[in-house]
């Protein structure tokens, strides 16, 4: 199982800012409803935001049964945050959750 699949805690651990051209209005993927606007070109998931942040779209929870309710139509910076990389280590400590690296050796 991809250990994203059961992690989330990205999801629950960072702000999620992106380009207002994703939007699906805009002709992108990402749900309009699922966005809140920060400055005219700039839009954030909803509930990114809120601390303790959890995006919107994260169903289930963070560290055992977590999963995004729009994976194939996230925003670019869900797409760029890599597992085990320091983003994700930094979002699983922030969870109590042990480092990934090691389990992907």
């Amino acid at each position: 199982m991809h250990p994203c699949l059961e992690c989330g805690a990205c999801c629950a651990a960072y702000r999620v800012d992106f380009s207002g051209h994703e939007l699906q209005a805009a002709g992108g993927s990402v749900p309009d409803g699922l966005a809140v606007e920060v400055t005219a070109s700039t839009w954030r998931m909803r509930g990114t935001d809120h601390s303790p942040p959890r995006c919107a779209a994260l169903t289930g929870k963070v560290g055992e049964r977590a999963a995004c309710g729009i994976y194939e139509w996230r925003p670019n910076p869900c797409r760029e945050l890599e597992p085990a990389s320091d983003a994700c280590e930094r979002a699983r400590a922030r969870h109590g959750l042990s480092p990934l690296a090691p389990r992907m050796l």
